[in-house]
């Protein structure tokens, strides 16, 4: 290649790469100021079995529980296993949290969340069950949420023994964990099995979104559009398409919301899945179904789970998150140290 050729693409090279730096400049722009952070310019999108591997090893990670909170591991019949979160001096029978994991169906581990379910514990002083699913790809739904609905079966058989109040007992969950919450949710109120409150943590509700082509600019930090195809694609077991005519697939889908526990719903704004929360936030009110929606300005998906202990709006987004399910137990406010 003569000099004027090398130079030539040298410039284009560096064109093309000033023009990505431009663009991810522009995306984050958008972001709340005390949310932004150099990560934030390396997104890892997954997208197939290799970046999926390569998530897993990053997503091992352990986190530790809140100081005297007793945490113990247990069998689920006709599910994995769930850890038990017990705070001290708690009053009995009592309030009890059954909480699901995000990783959009193929990643994750509930020892991830010990630090947020031991707080959930310590601050409400109530009782948390985490629960184990199995993951997507290598097993499909309703594998995952059939785990995941065998832990709330299990809390409710074992209420005697852990000292919970039955009629006190509320599903919840983050990003895929709260769209399993939801979906756990719908099948007890199907089967009559009590949940007294919804907690849906930016949920992961309806696989049409993987059909939109235009998300207005969310969705690029964190969660992207190409990684919730794909897990939606190994959770479903075929690509998502206009009909999906399994029950409990996809919570957004169902078509009759009404008799379903009360909600909460906290979204930021730049993520992709905000209106499919919207919409179900709205779906639930017409449905007679008492809903509160927290939208977050600035914040994308997961952002808490990076800042909730530094940046006060997490603090605050999290703080609003344990008193409404404080309210929705009747167990009076939160206690403010989360």
């Amino acid at each position: 290649m003569s000099r004027s050729r090398g130079a030539a693409a040298g410039l284009l090279g560096a064109a093309a790469v000033a023009a990505v730096v431009a663009r991810r400049r522009h995306t984050l722009s958008a972001v709340a100021p005390d949310l932004r952070t150099p990560a934030l310019w390396l997104p890892l999108p997954v997208t197939g079995r290799l970046s999926l591997t390569l998530a897993r090893r990053l997503s091992r990670r352990t986190t530790h529980p809140a100081a005297g909170v007793a945490v113990t591991r247990h069998d689920v019949p006709g599910g994995r296993d769930a850890f038990v979160y017990e705070p001290p001096g708690r009053r009995r029978p009592g309030g009890a949290l059954l909480w699901i994991h995000g990783g959009g169906t193929i990643l994750g581990h509930p020892e991830s969340d010990h630090e947020l379910c031991g707080r959930i514990a310590r601050d409400l002083r109530i009782v948390v069950v985490s629960a184990r699913y199995r993951l997507a790809p290598e097993h499909p739904f309703p594998a995952g949420f059939d785990d995941c609905f065998a832990a709330l079966r299990w809390l409710h058989d074992a209420a005697p023994a852990l000292g919970v109040d039955g009629a006190r007992v509320a599903v919840g969950g983050a990003s895929a964990g709260g769209g399993l919450a939801a979906s756990v949710v719908q099948k007890a109120h199907d089967h009559g099995l009590p949940v007294a409150f919804q907690l849906l943590l930016y949920p992961m509700l309806d696989d049409r979104t993987a059909l939109v082509r235009d998300h207005r600019g969310r969705g690029r930090i964190g969660w992207t559009p190409r990684s919730n195809r794909y897990a939606w694609t190994c959770y479903l077991g075929r690509g998502p398409r206009v009909a999906e005519p399994r029950p409990y697939a996809a919570a957004g889908r169902r078509e009759d919301l009404r008799g379903l526990s009360p909600a909460w719903i906290g979204v930021g704004d730049l993520d992709l899945f905000y209106a499919e929360n919207l919409r179900y936030a709205e779906r639930l009110g017409a449905a007679g179904v008492p809903v509160d929606l927290v939208v977050e300005p600035g914040m994308y998906h997961g952002a808490d789970f990076d800042h909730h202990a530094t940046v006060p709006s997490m603090r605050a987004f999290r703080q609003g998150m344990l008193d409404a399910l404080a309210a929705g137990l009747a167990l009076g406010p939160a206690a403010g140290r989360s």
